[in-house]
């Protein structure tokens, strides 16, 4: 498992924070999109969606691919679900040991 540090959970805090960033986490959830695909989504200026991309990106939870002169944005969902799981089991450990149990007495073709 990746370790986090504390900065580095702190950032990904910050930048959930926002509910723009939030969204933009949602937009890319289906799949990679072009910087200028996700600007489209969204009434505010284009350089405002880039700052909160670099938030995002700069807390790991989105990548960064180049393609000529388009940016694409994809989500890094191992990062997110990292960082929400460790807060979860720290708060609420009890939740975490009652869904794991609840997962295993599952049937493994329900799972799939």
């Amino acid at each position: 498992m990746q370790e986090i540090s504390a900065a580095e959970e702190a950032s990904v805090f910050r930048a959930l924070a926002d509910s723009t960033r939030r969204q933009i986490l949602q937009e890319l959830r289906p799949g990679e999109l072009a910087a200028g695909q996700i600007a489209a989504r969204f009434p505010i200026s284009g350089p405002s969606i880039s700052r909160h991309l670099g938030v995002l990106k700069a807390a790991g939870l989105i990548r960064e691919r180049r393609e000529a002169n388009r940016i694409f944005y994809s989500l890094a969902e191992e990062r997110l679900a990292l960082c929400i799981g460790r807060f979860l089991s720290a708060v609420c450990p009890e939740q975490a040991i009652s869904r794991n149990r609840r997962q295993r007495t599952i049937d493994p073709e329900e799972r799939a």
